[in-house]
């Protein structure tokens, strides 16, 4: 059975904290959107055929702010 995704960054996470040896993270919140954020909206444009009105409707954000964080991630035209 498939792990949902909330399962799987449960588990990295755990990972991560077991990999500091008892040290404190630091920016873990900019960390995980940093791994995450990228990859979600690379397949999301894809799964959107590039269309940003459709994938900012799918991810339930503004236009503008799909398109803000396209550049930010260089994702953009």
């Amino acid at each position: 059975m498939k792990s949902s995704i909330s399962e799987s960054v449960t588990h990295h996470l755990q990972a991560y904290f077991d990999d500091l040896q008892g040290e404190d993270p630091a920016n873990m919140y900019e960390m995980v959107l940093g791994v995450v954020e990228k990859p979600m909206l690379e397949v999301v444009m894809l799964r959107a055929a590039g269309n940003q009105s459709k994938a900012a409707q799918w991810l339930g954000v503004n236009r503008n702010t799909l398109r803000k964080k396209l550049l930010q991630y260089g994702m953009a035209d």
